[in-house]
């Protein structure tokens, strides 16, 4: 009889595995659709934050955002807790998107699961192929700096881009001059270098249709990613207890 039920019992374990398994499977597939498809109007970014992650790690998460083609996605999907410290991460990013918005011209922020990304046509900090900040482009690095010194827990990750015009090598190089570029500027600024990471991606990740002008000029940009640090993590997952 012992065994009899020793066995049932390890069957349900088996069964109850497999359930839980599944379901955390689900909500991250619905929660990666939910942030690589701008359909999914009624999921709110936080609540996207908190479905990524959810049973996966960001190992997962990475990967998707990696073959999505889009490197500042997967840096935010990639580092992602989910759960009910990915909305505690989430709600602290909503303010600081919101303050941004407000405080720095000529960007444009997106919220997305547990960050930011604020995303600069490369025209406003650049004359074209150059990698000298403009005079007017100083001006929002500032307002971004003083933002990010009040958010002091954060890391944020440099991305620039170009069109395929021109040479592929060029490019790459351009796009990391510009990043490298707009790092030391935020860095001059009080930001600690320890938080700055650079990535230049060429031609790599176009977002438009490089075939006209509006597309090619969409795509030259530089894309500043903000994703919670060590310290606001282990604080998320401490108020989540």
């Amino acid at each position: 009889m012992a065994s009899a039920l020793t066995i049932k019992h390890k069957m349900l374990n088996k069964r109850m595995s497999s359930f839980k398994n599944k379901i955390a499977r689900y909500g991250f597939i619905i929660g990666a659709l939910c942030i690589l498809n701008a359909g999914c109007h009624s999921v709110n970014k936080t609540q996207r934050g908190a479905a990524i992650g959810a049973g996966t790690g960001g190992i997962v998460g990475a990967f998707i955002g990696k073959s999505a083609g889009n490197t500042a996605l997967g840096a935010i999907i990639g580092g992602a807790l989910g759960g009910t410290a990915g909305a505690f991460i989430g709600h602290t990013m909503d303010s600081q998107a919101a303050e941004i918005k407000q405080t720095v011209p000529g960007d444009t922020v997106t919220r997305e699961g547990e960050g930011i990304i604020v995303k600069f046509d490369s025209g406003i900090l650049f004359d074209v192929g150059k990698n000298d900040l403009r005079p007017e482009a100083q001006t929002n690095l500032q307002n971004l700096a003083v933002s990010l010194q009040k958010n002091a827990q954060t890391n944020i990750l440099i991305i620039g881009h170009t069109d395929n015009s021109g040479v592929e090598a060029n490019n790459n190089d351009l796009s990391m001059q510009r990043a490298g570029t707009v790092k030391s500027y935020l860095g001059m600024n009080g930001i600690d270098s320890t938080r700055l990471s650079t990535q230049g991606k060429g031609d790599t990740e176009p977002i438009a249709d490089n075939n006209t002008i509006a597309g090619r000029s969409q795509n030259r940009r530089v894309e500043i990613v903000i994703v919670a640090n060590d310290k606001l993590k282990n604080q998320a997952m401490q108020a989540g207890k």
